[in-house]
């Protein structure tokens, strides 16, 4: 199995998933998508990673699951016979089950929009905003049990203004993920990292 092919699991737009592409292209990045799995058959992703030549590009649709266990089992499936050794949660709106957590420990990848451990959930931004701090960003980290709570790959820090609304401050932060998703892909391609009881220490190159 090759450690450089990823699938990449999306519900939405696909602006990151748009991003990794565009850095694979360039050559910046050095993986495969290999697969695309959406659970929104509307989700523009599905036609941006179409148009981008990805090999496998899937909805599998929620309704024709009976409940979270049997959905991921199914996505699962994918992932094992496209061989895809990195999962990366690009807008992927869906909580994973424990046993999919627990059957790709290590391998799940996800992006958010606030300075884990900080402000987790779907209201990050807006309740950075609330509380008042001077600095949000976004972070990668591995995916776990815990909702936004597996082991940090990469932060980017960004500053909060005054005049700052939930748009304005998203728009900043999602110019800094574009940045640090697929670079930390690349890292984590290029160099390999260990975990140290929370802590990634990444592997000299």
């Amino acid at each position: 199995m090759n450690a450089k092919t990823v699938a990449v699991m999306v519900s939405g737009r696909g602006t990151n998933l748009k991003v990794i592409l565009e850095s694979v292209a360039r050559g910046e990045c050095p993986v495969d998508v290999k697969l695309v799995i959406s659970d929104k058959g509307d989700a523009e992703a599905l036609s941006i990673a179409r148009n981008a030549g990805v090999p496998h590009v899937v909805y599998v649709d929620p309704e024709n699951f009976a409940g979270r266990e049997q959905f991921d089992a199914e996505c699962a499936e994918l992932l094992d016979r496209h061989g895809c050794q990195w999962i990366v949660l690009a807008g992927y709106m869906r909580i994973l089950s424990s046993s999919f957590v627990s059957r790709f420990r290590g391998r799940i990848i996800n992006i958010h929009p606030s300075l884990l451990p900080s402000f987790v959930g779907a209201k990050a931004v807006e309740d950075a905003l609330e509380y008042g701090v001077k600095v949000s960003g976004c972070t990668v980290h591995l995916g776990d049990e815990v909702l936004d709570g597996g082991p940090i790959l990469a932060q980017s820090v960004v500053p909060v203004l005054d005049g700052d609304t939930r748009d304005s401050l998203h728009a900043r932060i999602q110019v800094e993920e574009h940045r640090l998703y697929p670079a930390t892909l690349a890292r984590m391609a290029n160099e390999g990292f260990d975990i140290v009881g929370r802590r990634v220490v990444w592997k000299s190159t």
